[in-house]
């Protein structure tokens, strides 16, 4: 009888097409997304260790002279610098972020691998970036500067914010690449 139910709803069977399931993620999902946020976590972690023990306080390194350089710095804000000095705020930020993205993960029924993937890198770019707010002293280690346009430099970022970038645009190649019938409501049967 539920069964029955189930094929005669719309929103059901559009579920199904659009590759979502009434379950919690399958093995595969968690063996995307949990290697992907602890090896993230994890080379953050050290690129951050490793770069600052070799360049800190006044050291710089050219990698790709005029491109790419590693000059550490210290950010007690957000991206850009937003909300600067506000830590409190910022660490309820980064928990209230990995609470949403393990709620997507776990009851979102997001199927698709590069959302799962996404999901792994949003969680370890956040708690990346959350560890160093919680363990040193309010401040953000970034050391990637990188000139984009002649004597032009783009905010100095870390590997952790690669991570969150590289999430967001994942997210949207996996919404270019959903069905457009996937990305519709059915509307409700009167």
């Amino acid at each position: 009888m539920d069964m029955e139910r189930q094929e005669q709803n719309p929103v059901a069977s559009i579920g199904r097409s659009c590759g979502y399931a009434a379950s919690l993620p399958d093995i595969k999902a968690h063996l995307i997304f949990w290697p992907m946020w602890l090896l993230g976590l994890a080379l953050d972690l050290w690129s951050k260790r490793a770069v600052f023990a070799w360049l800190w306080p006044k050291g710089t390194a050219r990698i790709i002279d005029g491109v790419l350089t590693f000059q550490p710095a210290l950010n007690d804000g957000a991206a850009f610098g937003i909300a600067s000095g506000r830590y409190a705020f910022l660490v309820g930020v980064s928990i209230l972020a990995l609470i949403v993205i393990l709620g997507v993960f776990f009851f979102g029924r997001a199927q698709q691998r590069i959302v799962q993937l996404a999901l792994g890198l949003f969680a370890a770019g956040v708690s990346g970036n959350l560890w160093d707010r919680l363990f040193n002293q309010g401040r953000v280690r970034d050391f990637v500067d990188v000139v984009y346009w002649p004597g032009r430099h783009w905010h100095t970022f870390n590997v952790a914010d690669s991570m969150l970038v590289i999430a967001v645009g994942l997210l949207i190649l996996a919404t270019l690449l959903t069905d457009s019938s996937c990305r519709t409501r059915a509307q409700p049967r009167k």
